[in-house]
């Protein structure tokens, strides 16, 4: 009985198989020309995807968060420097500006070498990995993670402490990381948490579940708060925006009180005040008026 036909099929099958598992030939990333990156997570590992164009947004775009701007911008000039620098937690209501903010830096820093290497949370866990890719490069990365939450023992939770407190695993110098988050500890809180709470010696000491939540959030060196806008503050980004759209288009509105009236009815039926909400509002209403005084094509 001639067994060869049957075992070739056999061995073509499992060499079939164990190319999906295997990642897809990429070519090395020309980190001269390339300022942004995905990891994409592949079987038991992943590679490096280069960004082939970055959302073009300047930090004169993003208003309304100046002090947020200044604390974000001076860490990272002090780590394009090559000075001591901090990982930075950016946390608050969301469309307030945080993942524009990090975009905003590699826009206006990457001519510095500045880079962004962005991660998936629950990609976290291949740290390592990516910062071996680029612990040679003559660039600075920063390692970006998009609203970020966890539930307290997940694998990437665990690696993103390490790396934070450089006690088992410590990025090289060439890397930072930024990462973004509505939680100010990355982690859900709830009142049960206080129960293990102490008084000793006038002072509030926190249960253990507390201070495991807390000790994530605690190893970022500076934490940027994003909140609502006021109302005020909120008209006033719009005003902003609605100036800015009409200098692109090379034309002039009027703000009226009619105008502020249907900005701040939008921002109730969105149910926030943001600056992402004003823009919105901006891009629809000066979008509207000019639509308005356009003619009709074929007219």
């Amino acid at each position: 009985m001639n067994l060869e036909p049957e075992l070739t099929e056999q061995l073509k099958r499992v060499l079939s198989s164990l190319e999906l598992l295997l990642p897809k030939p990429t070519a090395k990333i020309d980190w001269a020309v390339c300022h942004a990156a995905n990891w994409r997570r592949h079987s038991f590992s992943g590679y490096l995807e280069s960004i082939p164009s970055i959302e073009g947004i300047c930090l004169d775009d993003l208003l309304g968060i100046d002090k947020q701007k200044w604390d974000v911008e001076e860490n990272t000039r002090q780590f394009l420097a090559g000075l001591p620098a901090n990982n930075i937690l950016l946390w608050g209501t969301r469309g307030t500006g945080k993942s524009s903010l990090v975009r905003a830096m590699l826009h206006s820093y990457a001519p510095e070498g500045l880079r962004v290497i962005q991660v998936d949370k629950d990609d976290l866990v291949h740290l390592p990995d990516i910062v071996d890719e680029v612990k040679d490069q003559p660039y600075k990365y920063i390692i970006f993670s998009d609203d970020v939450s966890f539930e307290v023992g997940e694998s990437s939770y665990k690696m993103l402490k390490s790396a934070l407190d450089g006690s088992v695993y410590a990025p090289p110098d060439n890397v930072i990381i930024y990462v973004t988050s509505n939680r100010r500890h990355l982690i859900p809180e709830y009142e049960s948490d206080n129960r293990g709470a102490m008084m000793v010696e006038g002072e509030i000491h926190h249960g253990e579940s507390v201070e495991e939540k807390i000790s994530l959030s605690g190893r970022f060196g500076i934490w940027v708060a994003f909140h609502p806008f006021s109302q005020d503050q909120y008209l006033e980004v719009v005003k902003q925006w609605v100036g800015k759209l009409c200098q692109k288009k090379g034309a002039e509105l009027e703000w009226t009180k009619e105008a502020q009236d249907e900005a701040i009815l939008w921002s109730q039926k969105k149910g926030d005040r943001s600056g992402r909400i004003a823009y919105q509002f901006a891009s629809s209403w000066v979008g509207r008026k000019l639509l308005a005084t356009t003619k009709p094509v074929g007219a």
